[in-house]
């Protein structure tokens, strides 16, 4: 189950991409035979201010999953918004609407691969978590987040690096005898309008921080909605057999829904490169089958 970030679904679940909830006990919802899907309509259940993956102008890249998805099933779109925190699932994918007696929306774009709370689809993207920092003479030529370990050891250890609460990010600080100076976020605020991006954004745009632990497609939006005079850079971590940084996310649908998800499954299976490039986009830092991380073959 993703920590944090990873799930801004459970996500800050965006952040999120938030703790881990309980998996749920078996429900009618769950048990019963489900309401066919409408063949009509895609109804995604999304939330409202999570960029980079969604918001509710379609700006976000799971916003442009969706529409890739839906032109190709020939449906319009529809979307049910919630914060994406605890009790997302229940309010979007389960919910049903008072009037009609539908369920509210019958898709949830980013899930992670086996969520407890939803049946999964074969995963579209695997990504990992970085370190975001501004392309400074320190940090001109990394290409990793391992290579901020080769800072000189009095740099190293005044390095003020913001993290987020039981992340991989707060995992690699302490094993890595770096706390001291680490600034250490909350996953969640009383908010729904502040997320993970828009809180590290600021503090290192404020050179409150030098640089920022957070997920990876996170780390993509703020490199490229950045406009101060000195860039910033993505160094994305590798797989590593201590700490665990990637992780692979899904296409969610209500348990028992079997052939919608296999729906869902055809077409991520025939449209992996497409998904690519929408991430790709959004700078999104992807990891191969091997984990190798696909940008450095390019």
């Amino acid at each position: 189950m993703l920590r944090a970030t990873v799930i801004a679904i459970a996500l800050a679940a965006a952040a999120g991409m938030a703790g881990a909830q309980p998996a749920p006990s078996p429900t009618a919802e769950s048990t019963a035979s489900p309401t066919p899907v409408d063949s009509s309509v895609l109804k995604v259940c999304s939330d409202a201010n999570n960029l980079p993956q969604s918001d509710d102008k379609g700006q976000g890249y799971e916003n442009k999953i969706a529409e890739a998805l839906a032109h190709d099933l020939k449906r319009k779109i529809e979307y049910t918004y919630f914060p994406q925190r605890m009790g997302f699932v229940r309010n979007t994918l389960r919910a049903q609407d008072e009037t009609t007696h539908q369920f509210k929306c019958d898709v949830i774009i980013g899930v992670p691969k086996d969520y407890d709370l939803t049946a999964t689809t074969q995963p579209y993207m695997r990504s990992t978590y970085a370190i975001v920092v501004p392309a400074s003479a320190e940090f001109r030529d990394f290409k990793s987040a391992a290579d901020v370990l080769n800072l000189p050891a009095a740099r190293l250890r005044t390095l003020r690096i913001g993290i987020f609460a039981r992340t991989p990010g707060s995992d690699w600080v302490l094993k890595n005898n770096l706390l001291d100076h680490a600034t250490l976020y909350a996953v969640q605020s009383g908010d729904p309008n502040v997320n993970p991006q828009s809180v590290v954004g600021a503090d290192l745009t404020a050179a409150k921080i030098d640089a920022a632990i957070v997920w990876g497609p996170v780390a993509g939006f703020l490199v490229n909605r950045h406009t101060g005079s000195t860039p910033w850079v993505v160094l994305p971590f590798k797989p590593d057999p201590q700490i665990r940084f990637d992780y692979e996310l899904s296409m969610g649908v209500r348990l028992g829904e079997k052939e919608w998800r296999d729906t869902l499954d055809r077409w991520i299976g025939s449209h992996h490169a497409d998904i690519n490039r929408i991430l790709s986009a959004y700078h999104v830092p992807l990891l191969d089958e091997k984990g190798e991380i696909m940008s450095d073959k390019n």
